[in-house]
């Protein structure tokens, strides 16, 4: 059977197929992309067939002859949309001019080093992506400076998300989670922050995500 060119898990989700099936097929589909199938447990490319049986055949000049583009990745949607639910909270858009949170800038400035470097954001890659996660933590709790504290809940706009739509994606700070807290920033704090959380992300995805090596 042809091998699409796109992932089609939005298709498989409009299908009815459960939301971990449609997730365990779009990372098989991502690291067959990238890597090719026979690296692939026999189970996995049962599953992949499977799936791609399930799935109405596309005619020529379809969209299935584009590929995603970076910003459609599962996990770049996944930080952009957290980042833009805080931004759009109202203890956000109640800070003074020249204020912001740090999770905010910190999602701003993770999502431009994906736009800089450019990684496949296949399944190797956001494997070795959940490694940021105590980095993320780490650099929130070393923050200098703050003006005051916010509150945001980082579990309720994604449970509202898959009210509307079905989704595989996970809390930003984790299932287990109850800190609700973050630091504002301002002024020479805030810069300092930005350009700390450009370095050490920046470095770990440069040197774990495989998509990136040399």
């Amino acid at each position: 059977m042809a091998k699409d060119e796109i992932s089609r898990a939005d298709e498989l989700q409009a299908l009815g197929w459960a939301v971990e099936d449609v997730r365990r097929y779009e990372e098989l589909w991502e690291y067959r992309h990238r890597w090719g199938a026979i690296n692939l447990e026999p189970e996995d490319r049962a599953f992949l067939r499977k799936a791609e049986a399930a799935l109405p055949k596309l005619s020529t000049g379809s969209k299935g002859s584009i590929k995603k583009t970076l910003q459609e990745k599962s996990h770049y949607r996944w930080l952009a949309f957290y980042r833009d639910s805080m931004l759009a909270s109202p203890a956000e858009q109640g800070l003074a001019e020249g204020e912001q949170g740090a999770w905010p800038a910190l999602l701003g400035e993770e999502l431009r080093l994906l736009d800089e470097l450019k990684p496949v954001l296949g399944l190797p890659d956001t494997l070795k992506a959940r490694n940021l996660m105590p980095l993320r933590e780490q650099l929130i709790q070393e923050a200098t400076e703050p003006v005051r504290l916010l509150d945001f809940d980082f579990i309720g706009p994604l449970e509202e998300l898959k009210q509307r739509e079905r989704t595989s994606w996970k809390p930003l700070r984790g299932e287990a989670s109850s800190d609700q807290t973050y630091p504002v920033l301002a002024g020479d704090a805030l810069e300092a922050f930005r350009q700390k959380v450009r370095e050490t992300l920046g470095d770990q995805m440069r040197s774990s995500f495989p998509s990136l090596q040399a």
